[in-house]
């Protein structure tokens, strides 16, 4: 095994994530970890701004699981809540989630092709 050495004068490179946001990071990954939360942000960006009940008739979720959910994703800044009158309607507010997931996609499709096989539409990020 060949062990490379760093000359004493080549730059180290810059961390994936600096210090002072490795929490927030961590936070962030965390949302956009769950399969729920994703499908919920999926329906979103193909539609648009959505109800709670138009996300509900949309992934087959309850209304207490996609409540708990969109408000997760509130929270942290990924979704925008509008309300008019009783109803709340959603829609996606950081743009950086769609690079994110296509990043993803793009990395588990390219190793699925290296591996021969396909990724399916399980990764549809578009």
């Amino acid at each position: 095994m060949r062990i490379l050495r760093r000359l004493p004068f080549a730059p180290m490179p810059a961390p994936f994530v600096p210090d002072a946001l490795v929490d927030a990071v961590a936070r962030r990954l965390r949302l956009l970890g769950d399969p729920t939360r994703l499908r919920l942000l999926n329906a979103l960006r193909a539609h648009g701004e959505l109800s709670v009940q138009a996300l509900m008739d949309e992934t087959g979720l309850k209304q207490a699981n996609v409540s708990k959910h969109l408000g997760m994703l509130a929270r942290e800044g990924l979704v925008a809540r509008r309300a008019v009158g009783t109803h709340a309607y959603y829609s996606v507010a950081e743009a950086s989630i769609t690079g994110v997931t296509l990043l993803v996609v793009s990395s588990l499709r390219a190793a699925g092709d290296a591996a021969g096989e396909t990724a399916g539409d399980a990764g549809e990020a578009s």
